[in-house]
């Protein structure tokens, strides 16, 4: 897979949050392994909800470290209300509070071919194509 980052750009994986403070454990695991994988890329997790760090107070650790491109992978496996209108409207606040930061908010994780392709084969206890 091709990665597409540079020294300015910043990765936030998005999740949802709970209660729970073992719920997070997944998607620190994501961030764990793009940081073994790429050493240069800065990621960070951050929550919509009931779970720190909020989104904005990532951002915000983000640009003190000089990052001026925010990059947001919605963690979500389906497309409901938070993804569809909650996150864009904290990423179109964000954009307004932070004009000096270009932000690129992509698709939810579940809506890649790849994740649907894993997910399928998870289900029916196939190795992966990988």
């Amino acid at each position: 897979m091709k990665t597409n980052f540079s020294a300015q750009t910043g990765v936030i994986l998005f999740a949802h949050g709970s209660r729970d403070p073992l719920w997070r454990l997944p998607i620190d695991a994501v961030a764990q392994q793009m940081t073994q994988r790429w050493p240069g890329m800065a990621v960070q997790c951050a929550f919509l909800e009931l779970t720190t760090p909020d989104l904005s107070s990532t951002v915000e650790n983000l640009m003190k470290q000089g990052k001026t491109h925010v990059r947001i992978v919605p963690m979500f496996l389906g497309v409901g209300r938070h993804a569809r209108e909650d996150l864009p409207q904290l990423v179109t606040d964000l954009m307004a509070a932070y004009p000096q930061v270009q932000f690129e908010l992509l698709p939810a994780i579940g809506e890649h071919p790849a994740m649907i392709q894993l997910m399928a084969e998870i289900a029916a206890d196939l190795p992966s194509a990988s």
